[in-house]
């Protein structure tokens, strides 16, 4: 342990709450606290959740030695249509890339199907004369003069952010960078970005959007992030925020001011690489996480303690939970499935007489019913509060009170009269129908990935994940679930643990029997040294950077490829043979994991080589947390809980879980009481707290 790395914050700012997490290393002592997001200045509730959290925990502001932080902003900006006025230069013929998109239909029985409008329109974008073959070569030279007419056509429009996606560019990027130093010499008021430095990759829809929206949301991030310094400096915090990129590493504000679109998913991304580091520590060999917060609900596959990762992303769907519907982003990313079931999802009964619940969200503003802050709509906060899981005095540890009153009134209005129920079976009609969305999508996502979702456990984290989490594991028949302490801000925790992270890749396509191996070898080379400055740059000790390679393989003919891992691979062997029968066995060997086969008499192409550098992950161990722990587990009270018709009303002990030492140990029904959430255990539940203060429960 060193100094730098003693008391880490973590800040990740949600669609409707804000969470926090203050981690002493020393003591292992950890802090968790939580508020309503600020939507108006995202920054306040930051502020005003360290300043009550640093006092909480005896913390001076200056002693912290690393901010992190997760933000909805790059993904707000781009949702709302609310970045910066951006124009795009592209290589002559090619100006309509961004409004073909692909020929494919995400619905092919809807004819009346949107697709998302194009972030930048046909009004900004200019072509230019230039052309670079698919192997590199110029084919016709940069002509300077097109590129000067066309900068002086879209200043006059008032653009602001600049993006130039030239064809072929990941194969030699100088004509991009001519046209950056070009740019930032003529026209310094605006801002630039080229493909070659965001998404040096093949497929040119995809990688024109990915530029296009970095481009789109790059002079708010950095005006966001230099104004976050500043407040920080003024409360005695003299160093930068560190940021949680969509990849599950943290990074420097320098990294994230230059490509934020990495920030898009990094809430998510901090959640989910927690719930892989309980799984390691844990043993647990295949996990689950599950995070449902106030917008959304989020499930992550975890494998031997690492969440699933990819390599594309989409954002801004037009219809927000269809695979298809949005944009493109060449970005890598902690893999997610993402529906609108949160606390704030909005019930409502559709034209065929239906209860549907989401995808719309109260948010934060005016949030549910029982919020009193001005929202009338039921949501599923509203149905929990109801039913007896949300004490409406202790919700956020009592700093905000719910009003009972006002959630059963918007339940009876718009769901049980329509239905002709009591409040009572509406709101457990609400509560099924959302756990109801998050079995399915739970089997749908682990099964498209061949896996047995019963051989699984289920680690449960958010504010209203831990309420819904004991029927969802009941009915996927997964048998364990974990509740990590401090569950309702997990994704803070992850924010206090993450290592600095790194990937870069670039696209180089050929046969392996064709590849240009010294060519390949310099390329990686390349990556290598570039992640590990970058790394450097962004605090990491040089002795614990770790390297890993991956290159993205398909048999010739197919149009997608699946990653292999190529981490120890000897590609400077002087036998080619040797060297591409190797490369050959690791790819089949994941192919033959993914699908079942391999094609024997196709030939094999590498299309993208990647490059992963990261440093050392911050130690969690709990063990010696100062908990005023009662080993026999007495309950604090009582309250009468609905645990649907089979059950009807129960009297349910109410447990302080942060009074609960390791051993405690009891059977459901159980409430266990956080500040920010409540985890249930149903009948037939057996609980216990463990050696690091999980709460482990057996369905």
């Amino acid at each position: 342990m060193t100094a730098e790395t003693d008391i880490i914050v973590g800040v990740d700012i949600g669609g409707t709450f804000t969470d926090f997490a203050l981690l002493k290393r020393a003591t292992g002592e950890l802090y968790i606290g939580k508020r309503l997001t600020t939507p108006d200045d995202p920054a306040r509730a930051f502020l005003e959740g360290i300043d009550e959290l640093c006092t909480r925990a005896g913390v001076a502001i200056p002693s912290v030695s690393r901010i992190s932080h997760a933000t909805t902003l790059v993904t707000n900006a781009i949702i709302e249509r609310k970045g910066c006025k951006t124009g795009l230069l592209t290589t002559a013929g090619f100006r309509d890339v961004l409004l073909m998109g692909r020929e494919s239909r995400y619905d092919h029985y809807d004819f009346r199907f949107e697709r998302p409008a194009p972030i930048v329109p046909g009004s900004l974008t200019r072509e230019i004369t230039e052309r670079t073959a698919w192997n590199g070569e110029v084919m016709e030279a940069l002509d300077e003069a097109s590129v000067l007419r066309a900068m002086r056509e879209l200043a006059g429009q008032n653009v602001v952010s600049l993006a130039v996606c030239l064809l072929h560019s990941y194969r030699n990027a100088d004509h991009e960078k001519a046209i950056r130093d070009l740019i930032e010499r003529e026209f310094p008021h605006i801002d630039c970005t080229i493909s070659s430095e965001v998404a040096p990759e093949i497929r040119e829809y995809e990688r024109t959007s990915t530029t296009v929206l970095n481009a789109y949301v790059r002079p708010g991030v950095k005006q966001y992030l230099a104004s976050l310094d500043a407040k920080l400096a003024e409360r005695g915090f003299d160093k930068h925020v560190h940021v949680m990129l969509s990849n599950g590493g943290i990074s420097s504000t320098a990294i994230a001011q230059k490509i934020p679109i990495q920030l898009i998913e990094s809430g998510p991304a901090a959640g989910a690489l927690a719930a892989a580091r309980y799984a390691d520590l844990l043993g647990i060999e295949r996990a689950l996480a599950f995070d449902m917060g106030g917008t959304t609900a989020k499930l992550c596959c975890i494998e031997n303690g690492q969440p699933m990762r990819a390599n594309q992303f989409e954002t801004a769907r037009a219809q927000r939970f269809r695979r298809g519907s949005g944009l493109p982003l060449l970005i890598p990313v902690i893999e997610l499935i993402e529906i609108g079931a949160g606390g704030g999802s909005i019930a409502h009964i559709d034209a065929l007489g239906f209860l549907k619940v989401g995808p719309q969200s109260a948010g934060a503003q005016p949030g549910p019913a029982a919020y009193a802050r001005g929202g009338t709509q039921p949501t599923v906060t509203d149905a929990d509060v109801v039913l007896g899981y949300i004490d409406p005095a202790r919700f956020l540890g009592g700093d905000m009170l719910l009003d009972h009153h006002a959630a059963e009134q918007a339940i009876q209005r718009h769901v049980a009269t329509p239905l002709e129920k009591s409040v009572v079976d509406a709101a457990w009609g609400i509560f099924m129908v959302v756990n109801e969305a998050m079995v399915a999508a739970g089997k749908r996502y682990v099964a498209e990935r061949a896996l047995d979702i019963r051989g699984f456990t289920l680690i449960t984290f958010g504010g209203a994940a831990p309420i819904h989490a004991w029927y969802v594991a009941r009915i996927l028949g997964i048998r364990t679930t974990v509740f990590p302490l401090g569950a309702g801000a997990t994704s803070a925790v992850g924010l206090c643990i993450a290592a600095p992270v790194i990937d870069l890749s670039n696209s180089y396509i050929g046969a392996l029997d064709t590849l240009d191996w010294t060519r390949v070898n310099s390329l990686l080379k390349d990556m290598d040294t570039r992640a590990v400055d970058m790394l450097k740059a962004a605090g990491a000790p040089p002795a614990e950077i770790v390297l890993e390679r991956s290159v993205d393989v398909r048999y010739s003919g197919q149009g997608y490829e699946i990653e292999v891992p190529i981490t120890g691979l000897d590609l400077t062997a002087a036998d080619a043979t040797a060297v591409i029968r190797q490369f050959t066995q690791r790819f089949e060997a994941a192919y033959t994991r993914q699908y079942g086969r391999t094609m024997a008499m196709a030939a094999i192409e590498a299309i993208t080589w990647r490059v992963r550098a990261s440093g050392r992950n911050v130690p969690l161990d709990l063990k010696t947390q100062a908990l005023s722990g009662d080993p026999t587990g007495s309950a604090r009270n009582n309250r009468r809980v609905y645990f649907g018709p089979q059950h009807g009303h129960l009297e349910c002990p109410v447990y302080d879980r942060y009074a609960l030492g390791a051993g405690a140990h009891g059977e459901g029904p159980a409430l266990m009481e956080e500040r920010e959430t409540t985890v249930v255990v149903g009948p037939g539940g057996k609980w216990k707290i463990d050696a690091y203060h999980n709460l482990l429960v057996d369905y």
